[in-house]
């Protein structure tokens, strides 16, 4: 006689219980595939976001101004020749100081000059009371992880600062802005003295609108090739 579970599968019940299991561990398998779908899709989105609103940011603070293009076409070529002989010479004029900031922004950077900047104007306190209150909004807006103008520090000089402030004295972001200082004269002075900008202002002509480029905390596009099509994922 044969056996009825050859005549009758349908009362396999084994067989029944492996299929169950296996549509299970599909289906178990696709959520986790499309929950880590959705879960890169978000932190990709997350860094598009950023980087529209810095761009927001920078439409709303146009470098290319009227009034910041007369004041820049109103410096002498030769003030502008002296810019190229240190870094130094280009921040100690204010008219300096502006150009090289307005290129800055054309690159998305602009926070490295600002937290310079920043510093040079703490260590002109002269009330002791405003140190503390003054050093943690530096800390905050520039230096603290994800802060919003977060400057480029590694952990040691990040640490150093932190504990600096704990009891500020005048130079408690030394270490810090000496960092920025030669991370800015290295790699952004270079560039600034053989951009447009700066050889339009040698020629005393006014400086032409400069393309916005991306390199501060930048990512390029095919990072978001792989975004998955369901827009269900940007809710």
């Amino acid at each position: 006689m044969e056996n009825p579970l050859f005549l009758f599968p349908h009362l396999n019940i084994s067989s029944s219980k492996e299929k169950t299991y296996c549509k299970v561990m599909k289906s178990t398998n696709k959520e986790e595939e499309n929950k880590d779908i959705k879960t890169r899709s978000k932190e990709k989105r997350n860094r598009l976001s950023l980087l529209l609103q810095k761009a927001e940011f920078h439409e709303n603070v146009n470098p290319d101004k009227s009034e910041n293009l007369r004041e820049a076409s109103s410096v002498s070529p030769e003030d502008v020749a002296n810019w190229g002989e240190s870094f130094d010479k280009l921040l100690s004029q204010k008219a300096g100081l502006d150009a090289f900031t307005r290129f800055l922004k054309t690159e998305f950077s602009e926070e490295n000059i600002e937290f310079w900047t920043a510093c040079e104007d703490y260590k002109k306190n002269k009330a002791s009371q405003q140190l503390l209150p003054t050093a943690k909004t530096i800390y905050e807006t520039f230096i603290r992880k994800d802060a919003p103008k977060e400057v480029n520090l590694d952990f040691h000089t990040k640490e150093i600062t932190a504990q600096n402030i704990a009891h500020p004295t005048l130079n408690s972001f030394d270490a810090a802005q000496a960092k920025v200082y030669r991370l800015m004269e290295q790699d952004s002075y270079p560039r600034f003295l053989r951009s447009d900008m700066y050889l339009d202002l040698m020629k005393g002509r006014q400086p032409r609108h400069p393309a916005l480029r991306r390199r501060s905390r930048s990512f390029t596009f095919n990072e978001f090739q792989d975004v998955h099509s369901d827009f269900t994922i940007w809710l």
